[in-house]
């Protein structure tokens, strides 16, 4: 009997963890440097859209994941806003495999982080009395398996590199 209750506690040790342990707001910015100026421009705005993740280790099994968001909208040359939207969450991931725990860290994570940011950029731009912003989606696997492909090309590079 106690083998069977020791089985099943090994069992379920190694079964993969994930929990949102906290999802918050890292950073916040928001500016008008053209204003009041911008307001009495024809609206016709060019949006530029920068998103970068990271993550670190807090401890055994706990991550930082952090999502950035930069949207500069411009009217003709002049900035009519800049909101960046540092979105962070604390994740526990237990006994995944190292390809396995990438992916959580740079596709899963972001993944469930995304909408609050979303959220943040567009209740931003919603008080600064902009024309609403409503960010895509945005498929962060595909994110990541490009990121996977960059790195084996860049490690074939490398090693073609050193036999030559």
């Amino acid at each position: 009997m106690a083998e069977a209750t020791n089985n099943a506690a090994t069992n379920e040790q190694a079964a993969p963890q994930f929990q949102i342990q906290r999802v918050y707001t890292k950073d916040i910015s928001f500016e008008t440097p053209n204003s009041p100026a911008i307001f009495q421009k024809e609206w016709k705005p060019e949006v530029k859209l920068d998103l970068d993740t990271r993550s670190a280790k807090l401890a055994d099994d706990t991550y930082e994941v952090v999502i950035s968001i930069t949207v500069t909208t411009k009217v003709g040359e002049d900035v009519a806003f800049l909101a960046e939207v540092q979105q962070a969450g604390i994740f526990t991931i237990a006994n995944l495999p190292e390809p396995q725990l990438a992916h959580a860290l740079g596709a899963g994570c972001p993944n469930i982080l995304f909408p609050y940011a979303r959220e943040a950029v567009a209740s931003l731009v919603n008080r600064g009395t902009f024309p609403p912003l409503n960010l895509a989606p945005v498929n962060f696997d595909a994110l990541f398996a490009q990121y996977l492909q960059k790195r084996q090309q860049e490690a074939a590079a490398e090693g073609a590199q050193a036999d030559a």
